[in-house]
């Protein structure tokens, strides 16, 4: 895999009108396009150079701030010199086209952060982490993609491979010396090496569950009779009146769903309709919905009016929940005294709040946040990445088929085939081993100036 001679130009900024705006050049004319289209002499390396951008009759169109990146110090490891003005669309627009018209060419998706890649600043995990920089919705987000555009999965993986290319090494050592009878490694030795290669495979593979809820969020679904208060506390969690709360029972008759950050994570907040026998046909298609709602949840909270005594919708709903896989009881307006009677009673489990007052919020928040990411932590490395997850799970499986072998006893150049494939998989996962068509698909995901 080569990196195109071409220099390539894109606007690096979102598209719209903002106050600024950044048209990046990467290539070995950069440089030169670069102080033709801002009229600077000479770019001095990560100087700020005040400029105008002309049009082609010589009228100062911008003024504009240059700045130049000689490689290999620079984000694609080649020259890059970045561009900024005012955030017109017509602004920028022009000045790609100056651009181009000076020997640039429009950058594909992704093809800076593919330079930067093939050039080998930096490795495939590093890229993929600069996509998901971009996409992040919650603070942790970002964090863990940080660590990642730092280089923290290939540090994880570095042991697992300098042990797994060892192992590698005492075998084809064996092969090399067997004219000599010069035993390099016992059967039994090899049998427990593979094992031990594979044992350290399986955290990092099983730390997906944890990486995939980190970087593609939770649905959580509020369910209830009408009236205990599940628009409200929809709306408390938001810190928004997004879902309409009044007196009136079945208020609410279709799903409202918002995105939120809950502690770190990134939730699908889903308000439902009030859970009894139907008033009418969009009633019933409102509390269909609702069962629906609850079954697709990774987690339902099961909400209950603490100042009243439980009806029969409520002690149906209570059945209902005994067969969910992840629920938490919630007995709201804990602000008003308890219903009377033995059937007040809910489980001793339920979380007492009160939407109104927001007590007890910050309890549930935290009960929440510990049954769908019990093991997410600031600090903690996983992995987030369905492709990763993926040749991890086939150098496991590459390691069983090799120990299998080796305890039948086959010839050591057996083993060899499922080792080496095994370690194409583990290459594949930071790019040391790969090919166009996984690279065509990664970058394509990305932005054009990206």
């Amino acid at each position: 895999m080569s990196v195109s001679a071409d220099t390539i130009v894109a606007i690096a900024t979102p598209a719209g009108r903002g106050g600024l705006g950044v048209v990046r050049l990467s290539g070995p004319q950069a440089l030169a396009i670069g102080q033709a289209l801002t009229g600077v002499a000479a770019l001095r390396p990560r100087h700020a150079h005040f400029a105008h951008f002309r049009d082609a009759e010589g009228a100062v169109l911008d003024e504009v701030v240059a700045t130049a990146f000689p490689a290999p110090r620079s984000a694609t490891a080649e020259d890059v010199v970045e561009i900024t003005a005012h955030g017109s669309p017509v602004l920028l627009a022009a000045l790609v086209a100056a651009a181009q018209a000076r020997g640039a060419r429009l950058a594909e998706p992704g093809e800076f952060t593919r330079r930067a890649f093939l050039n080998g600043r930096i490795d495939l995990t590093q890229a993929e982490a600069v996509r998901d920089l971009i996409d992040a919705h919650t603070l942790f987000q970002a964090r863990t993609a940080a660590r990642q555009m730092q280089g923290s999965v290939a540090a994880a993986l570095r042991p697992l491979h300098r042990r797994y290319t060892e192992l590698i090494a005492r075998l084809e050592a064996g092969i090399d010396f067997a004219d000599d009878d010069v035993t390099v490694a016992a059967d039994g030795w090899i049998s427990a090496e593979i094992a031990a290669v594979g044992a350290a495979v399986e955290p990092l593979l099983s730390s997906f569950q944890r990486g995939r809820t980190v970087r593609e969020g939770v649905s959580v679904a509020i369910v209830g009779r009408p009236n205990v208060g599940k628009s409200s506390l929809f709306n408390r969690l938001l810190a928004s009146e997004r879902a309409i709360v009044t007196a009136e029972a079945g208020t609410t008759r279709d799903l409202v769903a918002e995105p939120m950050d809950w502690e770190g994570v990134p939730v699908r907040l889903v308000d439902t309709a009030g859970l009894r026998d139907p008033k009418g046909e969009a009633e019933r298609l409102g509390i269909q919905k609702s069962w629906e709602a609850a079954a697709d949840a990774h987690l339902v909270l099961a909400i209950f009016d603490r100042s009243q005594p439980l009806s029969g919708d409520d002690h149906a709903l209570l059945r209902q929940v005994r067969d969910w896989p992840l629920v938490l009881v919630v007995a709201n307006k804990c602000d008003l005294p308890a219903g009377a009677g033995p059937e007040a009673t809910l489980p001793e489990a339920a979380l007492p709040i009160s939407a109104r007052t927001g007590a007890g919020l910050a309890e549930l928040r935290a009960a929440v946040r510990q049954m769908v990411a019990p093991d997410v932590s600031e600090g903690a490395e996983f992995i987030t990445n369905a492709r990763h997850a993926q040749h991890l799970a086939a150098a496991a499986a590459h390691l069983q088929h090799a120990g299998a072998a080796a305890q039948a006893g086959l010839p050591h150049e057996m083993l060899l085939v499922d080792l080496y494939d095994g370690l194409h998989e583990l290459d594949a996962i930071t790019g040391q081993t790969t090919v166009e068509d996984i690279l065509g698909v990664i970058f394509s995901t990305f932005c054009i100036g990206k």
